[in-house]
């Protein structure tokens, strides 16, 4: 590990201001991405922003119809709160299979949504549900924030702040997950909000998360695993590794999608 200064500001006028002025720094959320990568010299910034004692950014609650969830909010209380279960219980099984303990009671959602990793489960949540992510600077739709493999819409100096997740009618998460890590080799967020039905799929995609609109358009008609009976993703724009073929993950999105589909309803 390469070395690098520390700091640990109070709020979030500070944080921006320290990232801003400061040459190479980062941000430091729950660290379970930065701090791996810093151990084997793959990045080296010469400064650290530590969110944790910064104010302001934990929580969780309902403001009318939709759900506010603080970026330093750890997995493990999205998993176990009240107000989650009760109003997206998609959202808290969601958070109850990331990775294990460890990473649920260390990890934070808006560290997972900001850093875009293309298995991770968080970002599949925000698209499928239609969150708005909430910085120092702006209020930022979730299709207009994943720009690809671990690419946002976030300025240098932005910070996220807040997620808000609109209630839906329906929604469910269905992952195939890696064995050893939980990361998801694919997972499938399905949601129902009126008429609006929204498909996101993460660990598939060669460029991170992605909604499938054929899926989507054929669930309008009518909610229900029938409705994608026939229906498939083509192999092309898939990752392809180790773990799995991009011919495997195509095929798995529509198994899985069908699954959800089942749950949600």
């Amino acid at each position: 590990m390469y070395a690098f200064t520390q700091h640990r500001p109070a709020t979030v006028r500070q944080a921006a201001s320290l990232l801003a002025k400061q040459e190479e720094a980062k941000l430091l959320a729950g660290g379970h991405t930065l701090i791996p990568t810093m151990k084997l010299r793959l990045a080296g910034p010469k400064h650290l922003i530590d969110l944790s004692k910064v104010e302001g950014l934990t929580g969780i609650e309902m403001r009318g119809r939709s759900l506010i969830v603080g970026a330093m909010t750890p997995h493990v209380e999205v998993q176990t709160s009240p107000v989650v279960k009760e109003n997206f219980p998609a959202l808290a099984e969601l958070a109850g299979k990331i990775g294990d303990p460890a990473v649920r009671h260390r990890g934070t959602i808006g560290g997972s949504i900001a850093n875009n990793d293309p298995n991770a489960d968080y970002p599949a949540a925000a698209l499928g549900l239609g969150a708005t992510i909430i910085t120092n600077k702006r209020r930022i739709p979730a299709d207009e924030f994943f720009k690809g493999l671990f690419e946002t819409a976030l300025e240098p100096d932005e910070i996220i702040t807040k997620v808000q997740f609109p209630k839906v009618n329906k929604a469910a998460y269905v992952k195939f997950p890696n064995p050893a890590s939980r990361y998801a080799l694919v997972g499938v967020f399905v949601s129902k909000r009126g008429s609006e039905i929204r498909v996101a799929v993460t660990g598939a995609g060669a460029n991170g998360v992605f909604r499938v609109s054929a899926f989507e358009q054929a669930l309008k008609k009518r909610f229900g695993v029938k409705s994608l009976e026939g229906l498939s993703v083509p192999a092309d724009g898939m990752a392809s590794d180790i773990h799995g073929s991009a011919e495997y993950r195509a095929h798995l999105i529509g198994v899985l999608a069908r699954r959800a589909v089942a749950a949600a309803g």
